[in-house]
């Protein structure tokens, strides 16, 4: 079974480092001299698990994460990679990075921080925003885990009432929620062996974890590939004569093999494919997810950022609307230039209209003339020059792009790809 990149994800002091650490303490997946460390620092007091993923030490002063840290570990049946995303607003571009490549997301619910004496228990704005995000980028399973069981009087009532909101949620916001299970990360409750209680039966959160599927590129749809390396292939040539150019990258979606006719773009032109190298080998094909290099059958001006696809299937546009998640402090609006990368290559753009914000306690879409911190809004996109988006759910990377400050070179935003409108032309730039 394929290795599992999940991220956690929540409000500040929800336990997402605590859990992370409990995982890793149960699996026995930390060194001893790491355990020494966390012991002498406890002091006799119970050791403090969150401190194995905030390496900072601004973090650890303030008992906040905030960068991502990248955690492994393994059992019996499966590997892990956990991507611990900070809590606080401030760094929510930290969690939509994350979010981005992980095959699923554990949002931890803090049950103590709940009203649980209203009948509709409202949730807490970062539950419903990181929720949202991950959703946005098509993170594939989402867990909902109801942290800190063992800080109320009645567990089983009080999870119960949680559970029944964030169904609601789940429900108005689409969201594919595969499971919500009740933990305490401190005392190791239902994190990796199921929860001794009447009230409950079901899974531990690992063992919800185990049976997650992993993120599957589509083999069956056009070949879609960005270049990102250029590399004259020295050792095939014969003298100082013809030296082949390998044309390397990752396959976003598609296939391909020796003989397949593509084309590349912005160019247009087109060749065969009359080699294929896969790490120092000879290959004969090639399929979405690896990383490949193509040599063509004739000479072509192909650089890094260009790509390489299945002749006819990619429509490149230079008008496009999209979703844009919003990172930067200085509020998104239309008409201002920014750059984004799409692929490999970078190309001006600037934001043509912003048609809405969506309200994430109503889940309903607003109108608005722009776009303030941690917003997600609808969007139309203006680049440029013509580039091949693809609708984000169906090519995560031909759907994606980011949004970066010119001025500042801040990571602005995180553009995500709807249906693409009919191209314009260059002349407005």
């Amino acid at each position: 079974m394929q290795a599992l990149r999940f991220l956690t994800a929540g409000s500040v002091d929800d336990g997402k480092s605590t859990l992370i650490g409990r995982l890793l303490f149960d699996s026995q997946a930390i060194l001893a001299d790491q355990l020494d460390v966390l012991e002498r620092r406890a002091a006799g007091n119970p050791i403090d698990l969150s401190l194995l993923t905030d390496g900072l030490e601004a973090e650890r002063e303030q008992g906040i994460t905030i960068d991502v840290a990248y955690r492994y570990f393994a059992t019996k049946t499966r590997k892990f990679i956990i991507a611990d995303a900070p809590g606080h607003e401030q760094y929510t571009r930290n969690m939509v990075t994350a979010a981005a490549g992980s095959d699923a997301a554990v949002v931890l619910v803090d049950i103590s921080k709940l009203d649980l004496g209203q009948a509709d228990v409202p949730l807490l704005p970062q539950t419903r925003r990181h929720s949202l995000l991950a959703q946005l980028l098509r993170v594939p399973s989402i867990v909902f885990a109801v942290n800190k069981i063992d800080a109320v009087d009645d567990p089983g009532t009080a999870f119960a009432k949680v559970k029944r909101a964030l169904d609601a949620f789940a429900q108005a916001a689409g969201l594919n929620v595969v499971a919500t299970v009740p933990v305490s990360a401190l005392r190791g409750d239902n994190v990796t062996q199921p929860l001794d209680a009447p009230w409950w039966d079901g899974p531990s959160l690992l063992q919800v974890l185990e049976g997650l599927p992993t993120t599957q590129e589509r083999v069956d749809a056009p070949l879609s590939l960005p270049v990102q390396y250029v590399q004259k292939d020295a050792y095939q040539s014969e003298g100082a004569g013809y030296q082949p150019r390998v044309l390397w990258g990752r396959i976003a979606h598609g296939s391909v093999k020796l003989g397949d006719e593509v084309e590349v773009l912005p160019s247009r032109q087109r060749a065969r494919v009359h080699g294929l190298r896969r790490a120092a080998e000879d290959v004969t094909q090639g399929e979405a997810g690896q990383s490949l290099g193509l040599i063509l059958d004739r000479q072509l001006d192909v650089s890094r950022g260009d790509w390489i696809v299945s002749p006819g299937k990619a429509v490149p546009q230079n008008r496009f609307p999209a979703t844009l998640a919003w990172l930067d402090t200085e509020p998104a609006v239309a008409g201002r230039k920014y750059w984004v990368r799409h692929g490999n290559r970078w190309v001006q753009a600037r934001i043509q209209s912003i048609d809405s914000v969506l309200d994430i306690h109503t889940l309903q879409a607003q109108d608005a003339h722009e776009l303030p911190v941690n917003a997600i809004g609808r969007v139309q996109m203006e680049v440029q020059h013509e580039i091949p988006v693809e609708p984000f759910e169906f090519n995560r990377v031909g759907g994606a792009l980011i949004v970066v400050d010119p001025a500042s070179h801040r990571t602005s935003g995180a553009l995500l790809v709807d249906v693409p409108a009919q191209a314009s032309t260059e002349d407005d730039w």
